[in-house]
């Protein structure tokens, strides 16, 4: 009776001390058969775990319970097939010099082993569970559940002081797919990933979150190394040549306060960065803190001021001028947005980047060019001189299925003549936009309205626009004027190529930018005879360059 209460003590020992076991190379097991070992007089228990597909080959072996020297001539042996293919060879040795088990003994003992494979099977599962929760199955990281719960478990230790956190997306990702193919794009970003996360220390991670999107968590000490790591790798892709891509990536950083609270304040901050690195030209990295908090202030101040400003009509149309250079003739202009606002006047460069955030750019560009073409009618109206007006639009229109209706509905509403009309879009990366951008140039072209490549030279995909899209004219970015290395003489080359090759292809020419006379010259030497910039004029309100237009001022 003793005996029986002894050994349901020890199989509820069993039980209860594997609950917080998830490996069975976890040494705790042994602890948890050691009741019931000792009362089965076993001298050793131990499992060898082996690949199904060899059993013979020596596996993993694991010893959960040794006393004294074991009897290899007395020995009890099972085996059972494990989730995943494995097998698991039990084997319990009697002690040395005790006599041999009884059956009751060995029947508890194929008992306990058959307990035992249980808890394991269990093991394997919650080992799973926890893999799938808290991995990215396709790259092997940590996912993002791991980064909120390590985070969670850094607060709660009053130790999230020590580390910093950055949300980070791999630029134009979605390129470096098409340009090698999709196993080796990801073969390249997971050795992107696993030479950032070694540069870190124990305890900290880089965590996917989805796509080329990502996380990390790190001891502050090492900003400078993930900074520097962000701004750009090359990565070898073909192990034959050596051949390497370039991966560089925006990130939004946080240097996370000891009072942190969440680990939803901590990816909260760290998005809001991004989305603004994201969203500004040449910026790689953006650190969330005051600043940025009174920037966003700001943002969300001028969004909340627009519906109203659009209704008062206080966004105003300046006209920069197109000059001819062969007689120094207004031959055309472009359509500028300036916003007055309380009579202070607030700059595109402040306004816009906010309105292509929400998308309210889209209605500043049709409030353009219907007052653009309200212009035009009344000039026509009056019997005046009338110039080619281009007008912006935003990449964000890209994807509106209606966007060519509308802007004919405008354009016909006011009876403006389609050779009166330009639009100007930029170069775009994706190819989602290029399908979209490629719609809407050939259908304004079948309507008889030009269409023109604004900013050329400051894409990634320049010469397939000009090779696969209907343009009529090139408008070059007056990078090529101004060379930020200092290299004018590479410039000069570079912009005479560049003028060359779209009149070849039947592209009309207009170079942004033109500040000096060295800058006309340079133009007239390339046969490039149409240009826009401050030498000539700067974007002028709309009396004075009426004025320009109607007085035909040299």
């Amino acid at each position: 009776m003793e005996t029986d209460k002894a050994y349901i003590h020890a199989i509820d020992e069993l039980i209860r001390g594997t609950e917080q076991i998830s490996s069975y190379r976890d040494p705790k097991i042994g602890k948890a058969v050691n009741t019931m070992a000792q009362l089965l007089r076993v001298g050793l228990l131990c499992v060898l775990v082996c690949n199904s597909d060899n059993p013979q080959e020596s596996g993993s072996r694991h010893i959960y319970y040794a006393d004294g020297q074991p009897d290899e001539s007395r020995s009890i042996r099972r085996q059972e097939t494990a989730d995943g293919g494995h097998i698991l060879q039990y084997r319990v040795l009697q002690r040395m010099g005790d006599e041999d088990w009884n059956g009751e003994e060995k029947e508890r003992i194929g008992t306990m082993l058959e307990l035992l494979h249980m808890l394991l099977g269990r093991m394997h599962v919650m080992a799973v569970a926890e893999y799938i929760t808290y991995r990215d199955t396709e790259l092997g990281i940590y996912n993002l559940n791991y980064l909120t719960k390590q985070a969670d478990t850094y607060i709660s230790r009053g130790c999230i002081g020590e580390y910093a956190a950055c949300y980070f997306n791999l630029k134009g990702f979605s390129t470096v797919n098409k340009q090698i193919g999709r196993d080796r794009a990801t073969a390249v970003m997971r050795e992107y990933i696993v030479w950032l996360q070694e540069l870190l220390a124990e305890g900290d991670m880089v965590c996917r979150i989805g796509g080329d999107n990502f996380a990390a968590l790190f001891h502050k000490q090492y900003l400078e190394e993930v900074k520097e790591h962000l701004k750009g790798k090359g990565i070898v892709y073909d192990a034959e040549s050596g051949e390497k891509i370039l991966i560089t990536a925006s990130a939004g950083y946080y240097m996370i306060p000891g009072d942190c609270q969440s680990s939803t304040d901590i990816m909260d901050c760290i998005s809001v960065a991004h989305d603004t690195a994201k969203n500004v030209r040449d910026v790689p990295y953006v650190f969330y803190d005051e600043a940025l908090m009174q920037h966003l202030k700001d943002m969300k101040q001028l969004e909340n001021l627009f519906p109203d400003a659009i209704k008062n009509e206080e966004f105003l149309v300046y006209y920069q001028p197109k000059v001819e250079l062969k007689n120094y003739q207004l031959a055309g202009a472009e359509a500028l947005c300036r916003w007055v606002h309380n009579g202070e006047m607030i700059q595109p460069g402040v306004f816009i980047p906010v309105l292509e955030q929400s998308k309210a750019v889209c209605t500043l560009d049709f409030y353009m060019l219907e007052h653009v073409c309200g212009d035009i009618r009344r000039w026509l109206e009056e019997g005046r001189r009338v110039v080619r007006v281009s007008v912006n639009l935003s990449r964000c229109h890209l994807g509106d299925p209606s966007l060519l209706d509308r802007i004919m509905e405008i354009v016909d509403r006011y009876q403006v003549p389609h050779e009166y009309i330009e639009i100007e879009l930029t170069e775009t990366t994706t190819d989602a936009d290029f399908k979209d951008l490629k719609q809407i140039v050939t259908g304004l072209q079948q309507a008889g309205i030009c269409t023109s490549v604004d900013d050329f030279g400051i894409g990634y995909s320049s010469l397939n626009l000009l090779k696969d899209l209907p343009w009529k004219v090139l408008k070059i970015d007056k990078g090529f004027l101004w060379n930020r290395s200092g290299d004018a003489a590479q410039s000069k080359i570079m912009l005479k190529h560049v003028i060359a090759m779209a009149q070849e292809l039947g592209l009309k020419c207009i170079v942004e930018g033109v500040e000096t006379m060295e800058h006309v010259k340079l133009l007239k030497e390339n046969n490039c005879y149409m240009a826009q910039g401050f030498y000539f004029d700067r974007p002028l309100p709309k009396e004075e360059f009426e004025n320009r237009l109607f007085g035909d001022k040299r």
